[in-house]
């Protein structure tokens, strides 16, 4: 433990500067230390570690209870292609008028859509129809991909690509 002024005078004779690290310890912990190199660091570490973060977006499907059968399978195809990318999808299904009094369709429905994307998705939440907002809201996000543990990818992975290039 060295005072303040001692501190100072260190880091005025080694040409640095004095940096208090942690200010709620007690006592204070300082460091002697260049400060503008310090904050080139610290950014440099912050950059690499925002490279690495993937941003996962929610995208949302708006659906009415009464939708068609070929309509409802575009939307599930996208639907399956945004959780490819990797995003979230929240399927929204709004009722209207008289629609509240029939939710049993909706969720005949909304047993449909986790039945069509049950392969490639897990129900992450799911909001049942309350009387305020009238809709029903179910997020899904995207399975995750097994991997073995020599590296090599997944027999439906495998599968999949091989049927892709068979198409060619």
């Amino acid at each position: 433990m060295v005072p303040l002024k001692e501190g100072l005078r260190l880091a005025r004779e080694a040409g640095l500067d004095l940096v208090e690290v942690n200010p709620g310890a007690n006592p204070p912990v300082c460091k002697i230390l260049d400060y503008g190199k310090f904050q080139y660091e610290k950014n440099k570490k912050d950059k690499e570690a925002k490279k690495k973060q993937k941003v996962i977006d929610i995208k949302e499907i708006r659906l009415r209870p009464e939708i068609g059968l070929h309509d409802l399978e575009t939307k599930i195809r996208g639907a399956k292609e945004f959780l490819a990318e990797g995003n979230k999808v929240k399927f929204t299904i709004r009722l209207r008028g008289r629609q509240f009094l029939h939710t049993d369709r909706s969720e005949s429905l909304v047993n449909q859509i986790i039945e069509l994307l049950k392969d490639v998705a897990v129900v992450e939440s799911e909001k049942p129809i309350s009387e305020e907002n009238r809709e029903y809201t179910i997020v899904f996000s995207p399975k995750k991909q097994e991997e073995k543990k020599d590296g090599k990818r997944s027999k439906d992975a495998q599968r999949s690509s091989e049927e892709v290039q068979s198409n060619r």
